[in-house]
């Protein structure tokens, strides 16, 4: 059985390895190494896998990420709505520009 203690990178043969991957067994280096679904897997096998397994959520997560989208506009639609609701309850005295000009802040 071999040990990672004296093996060098498959790709880099002047660097020490520190992982091997568990699909192809070869030792790498840990700048050539990634972890990706609790395994550790070298580029090669990880770009293999990734094309061998599409992501089939991808479909619903633009279903749901639209379906947010809108969700939120239409919360920011009724904010905005009941807020225009209440400052048209403010009556117009208030509008008509004698509190601003009574100088109350002044003291």
């Amino acid at each position: 059985m071999q040990t990672i203690a004296h093996q060098h990178c498959f790709n880099h043969s002047q660097r020490m390895a520190s992982a091997r991957c568990p699909q192809c067994r070869r030792f790498f280096c840990k700048e050539c190494i990634t972890e990706h679904g609790g395994k550790v897997l070298c580029t090669t096998c990880l770009t293999q896998t990734a094309l061998a397994n599409p992501d089939k959520h991808s479909r619903w997560a633009v279903l749901i990420h639209s379906m947010q989208f809108i969700i939120g506009l239409w919360l920011l639609w009724i904010f905005f709505y009941y807020f225009a609701q209440i400052l048209l309850l403010i009556p117009t005295s208030f509008h008509d520009g004698s509190l601003w000009q009574s100088g109350w802040w002044k003291g």
